[in-house]
Formats: structure tokens, sequence, C-alpha cells
């Protein structure tokens, strides 16, 4: 069937179950007519409607936190973008036919994201799984005490669970944030160098529990009119993966500064990432820039390719001299290195890999995009330029990657 024949609006209110949807401010946009029809309540008192106008709390009940629950869920779906699975929940409803009177009524929840072309959340999806019957029946099987008895011990296990996961995602939380912090304190910050125009931007990837182990350095080398360019990529989320980062990173930097070249800077990186736990197959790529003599010279130790982009538009991948991660051989080798030469003007930009790779796509493609973006934008101001090549390359809801680039002009 041709997808422009589907009348999705048909589909959606013939769904099975119940099914809602609600905007970010928790308002009814629509209702299929299972959820009218279980809820007792029609589309007109719906649509419009805060949903804790149309269902609200019990009140002069001390164990009814329902509303508080749902609402806490969908909240949580709009601040993260990520589906939201609730425990059981008691929700009382009253009788829309005679006020005052409540009904006990038995939820299983889910909240679900919709996002909108700009990558925000447009729409909440909430769908129900109304279960009373289900512990009414089987209340009435057990004769006794004993099903009710374990009715409540079901439901104080699901709200337990739910609790439990509530404060896993706070503490997930509060690791995301100090992760950040120690990464934002270990990372240096966008600046001049030598006099030389560099632009640095770090992305964190979405979800809380996603922070990575992506950095980027840029020192003064000595002697001459030299810099050294550097990013890495360390495997792993978290804190962890951020401390390893930090290590690295320094790492490289001060070797940068006394090694005769990028290989050598890499080879002293590699041999130390074996003696740090969490470095197994953690990728760099590192660059010298002389500025006098107009050079790059390179080494990539399993990372993605720099790319130069001339004066005149002229795309280099620097490709030529890449090498397995840092710490793949139980003995070390001497890396490789290339050298290869601008003018003033050109563009230089490394990045990791969360800029370019997505999932069933070709790396190439990434790498295409990447260079289109940067030979379109090239006459920009670093930073202008920066900005412009994160929003073309990023997805809108953000990456599932952390992401790291710095663009210096040459």
């Amino acid at each position: 069937m041709n997808e422009k024949a589907i009348d999705y609006e048909a589909v959606f209110h013939g769904l099975p179950g119940m099914v809602a949807l609600l905007t970010p401010e928790l308002v009814y946009a629509d209702a299929n007519e299972d959820f009218q029809r279980l809820s007792g309540r029609t589309r007109a008192q719906l649509v419009g409607r805060y949903i804790f106008d149309v269902f609200p709390e019990k009140p002069k009940d001390p164990a009814a936190t329902g509303m508080r629950d749902v609402q806490a869920s969908m909240l949580r779906v709009v601040a993260t973008g990520e589906r939201d699975t609730m425990a059981l929940q008691r929700y009382d409803v009253e009788d829309p036919s005679r006020p005052g009177e409540w009904v006990e009524r038995y939820w299983s929840p889910v909240n679900a994201p919709v996002f909108g072309p700009d990558g925000q959340v447009a729409l909440i999806v909430h769908r129900v799984e109304e279960v009373t019957e289900l512990i009414r029946l089987r209340g009435r099987q057990g004769g006794d005490s004993r099903a009710r008895v374990l009715e409540a011990e079901l439901y104080t296990r699901a709200r337990e669970l739910q609790e439990l996961n509530e404060r896993l995602r706070q503490a997930h939380a509060r690791e995301r944030e100090v992760a950040l912090a120690l990464q934002e304190a270990m990372l240096p910050a966008g600046r001049q160098v030598s006099n030389h125009r560099a632009a640095v931007r770090y992305r964190p990837a979405v979800g809380a529990l996603n922070v990575c182990g992506d950095w980027y350095d840029v020192v003064d080398l000595v002697g001459g009119n030299r810099i050294g360019v550097s990013v890495g990529d360390v495997v792993g989320h978290g804190l962890e993966a951020a401390g390893v980062m930090g290590q690295l990173r320094s790492a490289l930097s001060a070797t940068s500064r006394v090694a005769d070249g990028p290989a050598q800077a890499l080879d002293v990186l590699g041999r130390y990432a074996h003696v740090v736990d969490g470095a197994e197959s953690a990728t760099a790529a590192t660059t010298f820039i002389d500025f006098d003599a107009r050079t790059i010279t390179y080494s990539s130790a399993g990372h993605p390719p720099p790319v130069l982009i001339h004066a005149d538009g002229r795309v280099e991948f620097l490709d030529m001299a890449t090498d397995t991660p840092l710490d793949a051989r139980p003995d070390p080798i001497q890396r490789p290195q290339a050298v290869t030469t601008f003018t003033d003007g050109a563009t230089l930009a490394l990045y990791t890999d969360g800029l370019i790779e997505r999932r069933h796509e070709d790396i190439d493609t990434g790498l295409t995009r990447l260079a289109d973006a940067l030979v379109r934008h090239r006459t920009a101001d670093p930073e202008a330029l920066a900005d412009a090549v994160l929003l073309e390359l990023l997805p809108p809801g953000g990456a599932t990657d952390d992401t790291a680039l710095i663009i210096v002009r040459l």
C-alpha cells in the first residue's frame, strides 16, 4: 500500500487498548476510541484539557500518589526524550455521572515521546492497560484473604520497583552531572593558540547514561611557530570513561611537547595506555602544525582521519598514517606518520566518531557529509564554522555518542 494512502488518524483511533496523545504541558491532544470508552470520558471532555483536571486525584486519601507518579513520568519523557514504563498504579477515578463517588481502578501505563522537526518532544504517547478486573477477579477466586494478600504484595512490590527505578534515575543523573563537570574541568577551553584561530566544541550524548570519554587538546609546541592539535575517544560511559579520558589527554599533552613528532607521541601514549585500566581500545589522532614551514605532520591510532580543507575548497583526508588503537599491541612498534602541506586560508578539522557515525550507515557517508559541510562553510570564522557543522551533522534529537570537534584556521 502506498504510504500516502494510509489514514493515520483512523489507525490511531482504531488502535486496540487505551492510547492518548498529550502535549509537553500535559494537555490532551487526542484520545482513541478505547481510551474514551474505558475512561468514561468523551473526546470533547478530554481534548484541550489538562490531564489532572480531567482525572483529579481522590481527595483526602493519603495513599493517593497516582497523580504525582504519572506527572513525574510524563515530565521525565519530555526532559529525556526516552520512553518511561511505570509500575502498576492504583488511581481511583471519579464517576462522571455521580460527582463525589470514586471508583477503585488499577492501571499499567507507558509513556513515550514523539519528536517534532526540531528534535524536541512534541507529543507524549500515553498508553494505558487497565487491570482493574484482573485484580478483582484474583480476589474473588481466592475465596479468602490469601488472594487479597497476594494482590497487596504485588501492588507493594510494583511500588517498590518504581521507587527503586526513580532512585536509580536520580543516581545516574547525578553521575552524568559529575562526569560532565569532570570533562569540562579537564578539557581546555576554546582559545587562541599562539595567535592562531581555533574553535572547540564538545557535545555530550543524549540520555543520562551516555556520558563518554571523548576529548580534545591544543598545545603550544617547543621550538618555532608550531602547535599540536589532538582528539581522542575512550570506550565506555560515565565517570570511569571521563577519568580515563583525563589521564590520556594529560599524558598526550605532556608527551607532545617533548616528542620528535606525532608518531612518537602516540607511541609513548600507547605504552602508557597499557597500564591504565579502562583504556582498552582507546583511539587518538594528533597533528603537529608548523605555520612557518606550512606543513602538518600527523599520525592516527585507530581514529577517524582529520580533514584538511584547502583554501580553494579541495578536500584532503589525512589518512596516510593510520595505525591500530593505543593499546592494541602488547609490544608496541613505531607508529607511522605522514606530512602534508597547506597554504594560508586552509582549515583543519579533527573530530570524534559521534560526529560522523550513524546506525545502519556506512562511515564513508558520514565522512562525505562532514567534508561537504566544511567546504560550504569554509570561509566562515572558525566559531561559526564549528556551529554550522554541528547543526548539520548531529541528529535533531541529539547523538547517542559524545562528539568532540576542533577547527583550526591555518
